[in-house]
């Protein structure tokens, strides 16, 4: 697990068994590659400002 320059958490876990590894975001996105260069540039890349799923129910307004 790493924290961004902002605090971020992005976590890459490596899928035992195999050369994979699996990447998750700070805000929930998910990617995997056997690449480790490459997952860290899809870490990096990965759009700046967005925010993490919100956890409050949506409704509709009326």
């Amino acid at each position: 697990m790493s924290a961004g320059p902002t605090g971020e958490i992005y976590r890459i876990d490596w899928l035992p068994g195999t050369d994979v590894l699996h990447g998750t975001c700070h805000c929930g996105r998910e990617h995997t590659s056997q690449d480790p260069i490459e997952m860290w540039e899809w870490m990096l890349a990965h759009p700046q400002g967005h925010e993490p799923p919100s956890h409050e129910p949506q409704g509709t307004s009326s």
